[in-house]
């Protein structure tokens, strides 16, 4: 069963990517994005989906235009995550059967991502949110909708942000952090996947 988790590989290199999705995967995180502000992110994304398709999902972060959209889908990505909402970005990923998981912080953004198609909600930055306005936002989310916590969430918040209703997280700058070797990432991943096992138990 896939973890629902998503390691975010923010300034990964192409000559690194797929080492560290090998280690990211190997840990049992299996949602891989390498948002679009890192170098050459395309070509990552590319390296990514040729070496890992058959084991993980892999996609794009920080998509913004639709026609981001487009590059990632021609690159391989089965994955679109944005920070913010924005229908049409979010249209073009599903007309072009990819997952949509875009940025919300508001009911209002909650309901127009939903109605645009979207996989998922994104609830970033979640730090910002906190679990009180998480759990107000759930309380009128319809049942089943998946919603993740990304931003500021990690193994010290695993626990309370569970209990008090998400789906699943993206993980940043606890999982990887551009210079880290794929040895140091696979450890931080294996700690991150432990504990968010045992903040479900």
């Amino acid at each position: 069963m896939t973890l629902p988790l998503i390691g975010i590989l923010r300034g990964v290199t192409p000559n690194e990517s797929v080492p560290m999705g090998e280690a990211v995967a190997a840990a049992g995180i299996t949602i891989l994005e390498v948002p679009l502000n890192s170098p050459e992110p395309l070509e990552s994304i590319r390296r990514l989906a040729e070496a890992l398709g058959d084991r993980a999902l892999v996609g794009a972060g920080t998509v913004l235009t639709t026609a981001q959209v487009h590059d990632v889908h021609a690159a391989g990505g089965q994955l679109v995550v944005s920070p913010n909402c924005h229908p049409a970005v979010i249209e073009e990923t599903r007309r072009l059967g990819l997952q949509s998981w875009p940025g919300i912080v508001t009911p209002s953004e909650a309901f127009d991502a939903l109605e645009a198609g979207a996989t998922g909600l994104k609830l970033f930055p979640a730090v910002q949110v906190g679990i009180a306005g998480m759990q107000a936002l759930r309380a009128v989310l319809p049942a089943g909708c998946q919603l993740y916590a990304v931003g500021g969430i990690g193994i010290e918040t695993f626990s309370a942000w569970r209990a008090a209703g998400i789906d699943g997280a993206g993980l940043g700058s606890a999982l990887y952090k551009p210079g880290q070797s794929p040895e140091q990432v696979e450890q931080q991943a294996r700690e991150l996947v432990a504990a968010w096992q045992v903040a479900g138990e």
